[in-house]
């Protein structure tokens, strides 16, 4: 029903920045929230960040997971059908491989593995000197 794209990953320095993009390719009706998850190697896969869809009832509404809050800002642009994840000020903690995830409706109060519909491939993102 949905496809997911996701690219933008990469090494960068401690302090730096990078910009994920994640493209969706919808293929039946209805309306769908764009999430952002990331797993470090032999940790759980965790919820990073969650925006609602242009059509959706509670269109621009947004979540952050406290690691992100105040570092990493979630957008989209409609006319190219992608979401962003720009991502400052990163730590060494953010090195992990991250995914853009689907889920029907509005964003979740809480991001769980449970909601989501489909799944990209993942991006590395490595943050070291």
């Amino acid at each position: 029903q949905v496809q997911l794209a996701e690219s933008g990953g990469g090494l960068v320095q401690p302090g730096g920045s990078l910009r994920l993009s994640c493209v969706v390719t919808k293929f039946a009706s209805g309306y769908h929230s764009i999430a952002w998850f990331r797993q470090a190697p032999g940790k759980e896969r965790e919820g990073v960040s969650c925006i609602s869809s242009s059509d959706g009832t509670l269109d621009g509404t947004t979540y952050y997971a406290d690691s992100a809050k105040g570092r990493f800002t979630i957008s989209r642009d409609n006319a190219k059908n992608t979401v962003y994840l720009q991502m400052n000020s990163l730590k060494p903690e953010d090195t992990a491989v991250y995914y853009c995830a689907s889920k029907r409706g509005v964003c979740p109060m809480q991001l769980h593995r449970r909601y989501i519909d489909n799944w990209g491939q993942g991006t590395l993102v490595t943050v070291s000197l």
